[in-house]
């Protein structure tokens, strides 16, 4: 297994100019993929996609995926070898404000990819990447594994495991037998990273407050999420993606299958943990200057998530690359060099990319591997 696999190979990805879709371009894109992405436009602004101007490097949509037959026309056109499916409304906050585009786009989006699968007729491995929330979350300690029971208390949550439905539907209904597709999908969540502009997310909002030289405001300091770098989901995708494309088993114990990726143990930090973190890196010395808490939720946040890996660690030999402070370390290194050193952020980030694959390569992960 190696990530030298892509060289050269016809790879999709939907969700192109997303924060995790524009990680995935460019890390693609450096080990010589051709990349073909659809994103329904540029979701922020500033833009990772725009300042690492990835456009020019890349076959660029900008259409809803959902126009079902302009997608049949570019997957038929394009022809890849692989489909990575990020294209998603991927905010807890918006999924309130506006539930039916969050329900279309994640679940009659990803429907709209899995039913061009079905007319697709050459050779391809599709990763359909949903999230954590996906499952019915009772806030118990240890991690939900990829058979306990799906759902969600809010919009975002409920469109992501019926993401998932959909897509088992389908490959009981029309993908079970079709030998030119395999298909997994991916569960991770709680990804930070640089380049991240979304809003009502803890990182952004940092860094927008301190920008502005005024505390962020946190509502829910106590609460614990699995914080990885973006760059550890993303390399779980890849190794799902290699792997399946290489599998010769029958009964296959990848194909159809889901798969979680999720951080060590140890990196279950709470809220304000990760903002102390954070402000030190940036040099705020008083705490009270890096945050302020207020008493108001305006919506429900789970207190407590957490992934059991251990069906990707067995079968992709997959595992979490970075340590607590050196994904800390990748997430503020980025910022400072964006906003206060004014650097190149095309030959930054891919510095961030090559210096992960070399943690990786020296700690023996399966897919950093020549």
């Amino acid at each position: 297994m190696s990530i030298e696999v892509f060289s050269g190979k016809r790879v999709l990805i939907t969700g192109h100019t997303g924060f995790k879709g524009t990680w995935l371009t460019a890390w693609l894109h450096s080990v010589g993929a051709k990349i073909c992405g659809i994103s329904k436009d540029i979701p922020t602004s500033p833009s990772m996609f725009g300042i690492l101007n990835l456009e020019k490097d890349i076959e660029h949509h900008l259409f809803d995926i959902c126009e079902s037959e302009r997608l049949n026309e570019v997957v038929r056109t394009f022809n890849p070898d692989f489909i990575f499916h990020l294209a998603a409304q991927a905010l807890v906050s918006v999924s309130y404000e506006d539930p039916i585009d969050t329900i279309k786009t994640n679940v009659l989006g990803t429907a709209s990819i899995l039913q061009c699968l079905t007319e697709f007729q050459g050779n391809c491995t599709a990763i359909i990447i949903t999230s954590d929330k996906c499952y019915e979350n009772v806030e118990w300690e240890w991690g939900y594994k990829e058979t306990d029971r799906l759902g969600g208390k809010d919009i975002y949550s409920g469109s992501k495991g019926a993401a998932e439905i959909i897509l088992h539907a389908y490959i009981e209904s029309f993908l079970k037998n079709k030998t030119n597709i395999k298909i997994a999908s991916a569960r991770a969540g709680n990804v930070i990273g640089g380049g991240d502009w979304a809003k009502d997310r803890i990182v952004p909002d940092c860094i927008k407050s301190w920008l502005n030289n005024v505390p962020v405001t946190i509502r829910c300091p106590d609460a614990t999420r699995p914080w990885q770098h973006v760059l550890e989901p993303l390399s779980g995708y890849l190794a799902l993606a290699i792997a399946l494309s290489e599998d010769t088993q029958s009964p296959s114990k990848l194909n159809h299958q889901a798969f979680n990726f999720g951080p060590k143990n140890e990196q279950n930090k709470t809220v304000l943990e990760l903002i102390s973190e954070l402000a030190n890196r940036w040099g705020i010395e008083d705490q009270s200057d890096a945050f302020s808490i207020v008493d108001r939720t305006p919506f429900h946040e789970a207190g407590l998530l957490k992934l059991n890996c251990d069906k990707a660690m067995f079968h992709l030999s997959w595992q979490p690359n970075l340590e607590y402070e050196e994904c800390i370390d990748f997430v503020s290194d980025w910022y400072v060099e964006h906003y206060q050193k004014e650097s190149n952020m095309r030959d930054f980030t891919l510095l961030q990319i090559m210096r992960y694959q070399e943690y990786a390569n020296k700690r023996a992960i399966a897919w950093a591997q020549k």
